[in-house]
């Protein structure tokens, strides 16, 4: 599934690029209310909103209506701004990031309630019919068009810019493998907002055929609608949570030529069972806030991940270190991999997530997927709580499960895995607090560890 692409920019781009790829004005970009939105008209309401922007030097972008997401995040980087993409929408998550960036303002496509920002609220484009134009500027491939933040979910978010360049030659080798030479239309479960999300629903149709619905589905039956407002082929981008709901749930899909998983590690018989059910290939692909997607694999019949052309892995005592052309500079990531020939490589898990106790290893990730393989069991987690007056940071879980009792869950775990690293507290709960990309930021966890 992968192929080889020359790519649009290196680490010092001598050249601008188009912020539009192809020439077909014709082709539908985006989906709205069952209704194509072709190219032309999509440049035309970039153009429009870029001229009507407030001067500042970055904006956080919280659309949470898919197209309008799109062209703001255009919009601003025809304005010469930087999309800000905070962790979450939650009012400190965006007050932090304010805070960090002084010369901004916020852009949404609903009223948003802030006393420590400017607000400038879109208009839907429905509303206010540009003349549909054939092409945008093009943008200078040095220019960072977003700075992401990483989730939490291994302490304090973090800042990582990414320059036009990089995202192209990116989004390149997504397209490759996810679209081929021709049209595929998205829905997606993630917010555009996240990395992922960025990259799949938001990058992808600038840069390939593809096309988005411009809803952000949640529910199994809003993603059975959502795939049946646009045509085929369909790809569905998920995560391995949204993806169980839909087992679990047993909605029927319209034929889909392939599922997308990532966030978070895919259980190998969810991915074998959402392809039996769905008739399709389920592709998980590997990556990071700092690195965005470098590898991928079918779940379902392999264990190794496919690097991307030019990605190299460098194994380090603390993680692996990824270059590629186009990163700035190496960037580490905690993953501990195991390197095979033809550039595939096996996880080990992350550094982060490694446990010795007693003599003993395990992992943070495999105990989970034993909580999770429970019978009953719906959503559920393990993780190392705060250290303790001597320095121990013990482990807890959390758990969905209704119909079971605490004690059921234990026994259960007790017959699958070392007593050491049995968790202590186990708390059942109605939801774990996921964010819209379905991770798990730590302090969150903590305070539903905490909170009765």
């Amino acid at each position: 599934m992968s192929a080889r692409i020359e790519t649009e920019a290196g680490p010092n781009p001598v050249r601008p690029l188009a912020l539009l790829a192809g020439t077909d004005a014709t082709r539908p970009l985006a989906w709205r209310r069952g209704v194509p939105v072709p190219a032309a008209v999509f440049a035309a309401d970039v153009a429009q909103l870029a001229a009507a922007l407030p001067s500042a030097a970055y904006v956080v972008n919280l659309c949470e209506d898919r197209y309008r997401f799109l062209v703001a995040f255009c919009a601003a980087a025809v304005a010469g701004q930087t999309n800000l993409l905070p962790p979450s929408r939650a009012p400190q998550a965006v007050a932090d990031v304010l805070q960090a960036y002084p010369r901004s303002y916020v852009l949404s496509d609903a009223a948003v309630a802030s006393t420590s920002a400017r607000v400038f609220v879109m208009a839907d484009p429905a509303s206010t019919p540009a003349t549909p134009m054939s092409r945008l500027p093009d943008i200078d491939a040095n220019h960072v068009v977003a700075i992401g933040f990483t989730s939490g979910s291994t302490g304090a978010p973090k800042a990582n810019p990414k320059t036009w360049g990089a995202v192209c030659a990116s989004s390149a080798f997504n397209a490759a493998l996810l679209c081929g030479a021709g049209a595929a239309h998205i829905v997606a479960t993630v917010p555009p907002q996240h990395m992922y999300g960025l990259e799949m629903s938001v990058l992808l149709p600038l840069r390939s055929a593809a096309s988005i619905h411009a809803g952000h589905p949640f529910f199994p039956a809003d993603v059975a609608a959502a795939l049946a407002a646009v045509p085929a082929p369909r790809l569905l981008v998920t995560t391995p949570f949204h993806l169980r709901a839909l087992m679990q749930d047993g909605a029927a899909l319209p034929t889909v030529a392939a599922i997308v998983s990532a966030t978070a590690p895919l259980d190998v018989a969810l991915a074998r069972a959402a392809e039996e059910r769905y008739r399709t290939d389920v592709v998980e692909v590997f990556g990071s806030t700092e690195t965005c997607v470098i590898a991928h694999r079918r779940t379902a019949r392999e264990d190794a991940w496919q690097l991307y052309d030019g990605v190299e892995l460098h194994p380090q005592p603390d993680g692996t270190l990824v270059s590629a052309p186009y990163f700035a500079a190496p960037t580490l990531l905690q993953d501990v991999v195991e390197l095979l020939p033809e550039r595939r490589f096996l996880l080990r898990g992350r550094n982060s997530d490694l446990l010795e106790i007693a003599g003993k290893r395990a992992s943070l990730g495999e105990l989970t997927r034993r909580l999770l393989a429970i019978p009953g069991v719906e959503d559920g987690v393990v993780f190392q709580q705060e250290p303790d007056a001597n320095g121990v940071a013990r482990l807890a879980a959390l758990a969905v499960a209704p119909g079971l009792r605490e004690t059921d869950i234990a026994s259960a775990l007790r017959a699958a895995i070392d007593p050491v690293f049995l968790p202590r507290p186990l708390r059942l709960i109605a939801a774990l607090p996921r964010n819209g990309a379905g991770k798990l930021p730590r302090e969150d966890l903590l305070r539903a560890l905490r909170d009765p």
